[in-house]
């Protein structure tokens, strides 16, 4: 196995020559390194099954299954399958998912350390996924948004980009938004945490699922700062110019890892959409999302 970063960028890092059915436990733990360090590890080559996908994941940690069946791969519920190809005339996952600035789950209690991303159908255009890392953003902000932040909490919410499911039709919308509420009520984390791997301060939000700022004692904060940290960050550039914004790219058989505390990312979608199929497992690393102080 060899790993290989990418000179002169922040992000990226690829591996050759892995096997999950024969890595040992220092091969495994060196991607990891990797990916703490370098945010995203492409392994290269990989020709696996979805069981066989499943078996490699769990070699990073313990496998989170996303909790609305719509999602699930039909042999493997672990498996998360984005999708616009049918399978015998039947759809098989979501289409179109994730086409706004989020990391996965942070709507959730407890979000995991790791995503992997196994593409199976890979467009011959518009390929790729844009990328943010939230500690190299925090460290680019100008010291008053900082103080501004600092000792803040975020609100996170899945409601403004819930997929209405097929069993939704013909339902109110406000009793869909009711139950997305009771079923994954919004959740309070730090603005800014501290990445348990790396050291890094993390700016932990998204405009994808953050829904405003709030103080120490639970009062909102005005608007302007999580407008102000969204325009900083990159978030609401549509041309993905951003320096902060990385786009990266992937082919046949190449499988990503990436560290989820640290980066938000957006699916690449266009008005004329190709043909694209991805799976993913999330994990749970040996942390939590960072870690609680007393």
């Amino acid at each position: 196995m060899e790993i290989t970063e990418r000179i002169g960028h922040d992000i990226g890092a690829a591996v050759a020559g892995f096997d999950h059915a024969t890595a040992s436990q220092a091969e495994v733990d060196a991607i990891k390194a990797a990916v703490y360090s370098k945010k995203i590890v492409v392994l290269k080559n990989q020709d696996l099954a979805p069981q066989q996908f499943l078996a490699l994941g769990k070699l990073f940690g313990r496998p989170e299954t996303y909790y609305e069946p719509m999602y699930k791969h039909p042999e493997v519920e672990e498996i998360f399958v984005s999708s616009n190809v049918p399978r015998d005339g039947k759809q098989i996952g979501v289409p179109k998912t994730g086409k706004f600035w989020h990391a996965d789950y942070q709507f959730m209690p407890d979000p995991f350390g790791l995503t992997l991303i196994y593409p199976q159908v890979v467009p011959q255009k518009n390929r790729g996924t844009y990328f943010i890392d939230m500690g190299k953003a925090y460290e680019a902000l100008p010291e008053d948004v900082k103080k501004a932040a600092a000792g803040t909490f975020a609100e996170h919410s899945v409601r403004k980009y819930f997929k209405i499911r097929p069993t939704d039709v013909y339902r109110p919308i406000s009793e869909i938004i009711e139950e997305v509420d009771t079923k994954t009520p919004p959740v309070v984390k730090p603005t800014t945490f501290t990445h348990p791997m790396t050291g890094e301060t993390i700016l932990y939000i998204s405009e994808g699922f953050t829904l405003g700022l709030q103080d120490e004692e639970g009062k909102p904060l005005e608007t302007d700062l999580l407008h102000r940290l969204f325009e900083a960050t990159g978030q609401l550039d549509e041309d993905f110019t951003h320096p902060n914004i990385h786009l990266q790219t992937f082919e046949k058989g190449d499988l990503l890892v990436w560290d989820n505390r640290s980066l938000i990312h957006r699916a690449r979608h266009t008005t004329t959409p190709e043909p694209t199929v991805s799976f993913r497992v999330t994990v749970h690393d040996e942390h939590k999302l960072y870690d609680e102080v007393a």
